[in-house]
């Protein structure tokens, strides 16, 4: 629980003590994922010697390797009707399971939440009307102009 005891702020010499441990346990642990990477594409890219799988990999012109054999039992297990199978080739493969007409639903709701969110917080000067504001500001139009030269010859006369 939170008190007066534990909410202490470090000196800076604490404090950098504490970001060097952090720097290196970091670092540590970048190193332990990217050799656990190394030795699974390692071993994913090794030649297998099997009798059951070398023959059917190398007759459909890919290499008998271990990454081979498990995408074949992957599609083999899916032809047999596992759907997490099915799901996880589809998903890797590229394969989307949205549509169009989905992916199109989900960017308008997206943009609606942004435009509802940007009045609810007050800020309703979007990139896009910046910009159109901008622009119409370098260009005004002739009764823009007119009413700007009024103005001013009304301040004149009044002066």
């Amino acid at each position: 629980m939170a008190n007066e005891y534990n909410l202490r702020r470090l000196s800076p010499n604490e404090a950098r003590e504490f970001g060097r441990m952090g720097g290196k346990a970091s670092g540590e642990s970048r190193r332990k994922k990217a050799d656990f990477r190394k030795t699974l594409n390692a071993l994913l890219t090794a030649e297998i010697d099997s009798p059951e799988w070398s023959p059917i990999l190398e007759s459909m012109g890919l290499d008998s390797t271990l990454e081979s054999a498990v995408n074949a039992v992957m599609i083999k297990e899916a032809l047999s009707g596992n759907v997490k199978a099915y799901e996880a080739i589809a998903k890797y493969s590229g394969q989307s399971a949205q549509t169009d007409a989905d992916q199109e639903e989900q960017k308008i709701r997206t943009d609606r939440a942004k435009k509802a969110r940007n009045q609810e917080v007050g800020n309703t000067d979007t990139a896009a009307d910046g910009i159109q504001s901008f622009l119409s500001a370098i260009r005004p139009t002739e009764e823009e102009l007119s009413s700007l030269f009024a103005e001013q010859e009304e301040v004149d006369e009044n002066a």
